[in-house]
């Protein structure tokens, strides 16, 4: 726990057989209370790497439901165990498990509700390998993002992501994509609900087993991107209504 807040990580999984042990490893378990694993039904050995090094929630699709749907289950079953913070973290060793102090540490103070690990601020993800093309596509979305919904933030599309229990129970998750485009949406749900987002200098790391998606993915993902910005601002003008903006 973290000033009496019982902190909850969360590992939304696919084919994490390699880098699963690496990402625990890092953990920092003096402060965390629960770690929950979602398989979105790898192929591979996750699970039983899993269950090797200890996890004790783990739960299995029985089908690959896509990387927002992992993320629903993710976020039920740590709400189900009572957590206050609950930190969202790739198993895939891209991002670094040790700064799970630092965000929760602000939520925990009650100074922001949701903190990001950003990896553009400073020169984590070209210094960490990421490629040109997406850290180029990675900006011209941010800032359109940032343009269309009046927002700050150097980052929209980290898989590094801390949240109070408060930001989770008032936004409607479950509604959204069960792809990859979840992520996004949850950050435009968690602007037009007034909650404000922070976010830390996250140092990342770009090799042959981290998860990454193909260009025409990619592609997609950014399209889901830019629909989800106009509907925001569609909302916010009265001139439409759209799902996930409906709770």
């Amino acid at each position: 726990m973290l000033k009496g807040k019982k902190i909850c990580v969360v590992l939304p999984a696919y084919r994490a057989e390699e880098t699963l042990e690496k990402t625990y490893n890092e953990i920092p378990f003096h402060i965390v209370d629960e770690v929950v694993l979602v398989d979105d039904c790898s192929p591979d050995g996750t699970i039983a790497v899993a269950q090797e090094i200890g996890i004790k929630h783990i739960l299995r699709h029985d089908r690959n439901k896509g990387y927002g749907a992992n993320q629903k289950s993710c976020y039920d079953k740590a709400l189900e165990l009572g957590a206050d913070i609950v930190v969202m973290l790739h198993p895939d060793y891209q991002y670094d498990p040790r700064l799970i102090e630092s965000m929760c540490y602000l939520i925990a103070n009650e100074v922001y509700p949701v903190v990001l690990g950003s990896r553009i601020l400073g020169k984590g993800a070209l210094k960490g390998g990421m490629p040109i093309y997406k850290y180029f596509f990675n900006r011209c979305l941010t800032a359109f993002q940032n343009f269309i919904m009046n927002q700050k933030l150097a980052e929209y599309h980290t898989g590094f992501r801390a949240f109070s229990r408060e930001v989770l129970e008032g936004i409607n998750y479950k509604v959204n994509s069960d792809d990859f485009v979840f992520d996004n949406q949850m950050l435009a749900q968690i602007f037009y609900a007034g909650f404000e987002i922070a976010e830390i200098t996250c140092p990342t790391k770009y090799f042959p087993e981290a998860s990454s998606i193909n260009f025409r993915r990619s592609t997609k993902y950014g399209l889901g991107v830019i629909h989800t910005s106009i509907c925001y601002r569609l909302q916010k003008w009265h001139l439409g209504k759209f799902r996930i903006f409906e709770w």
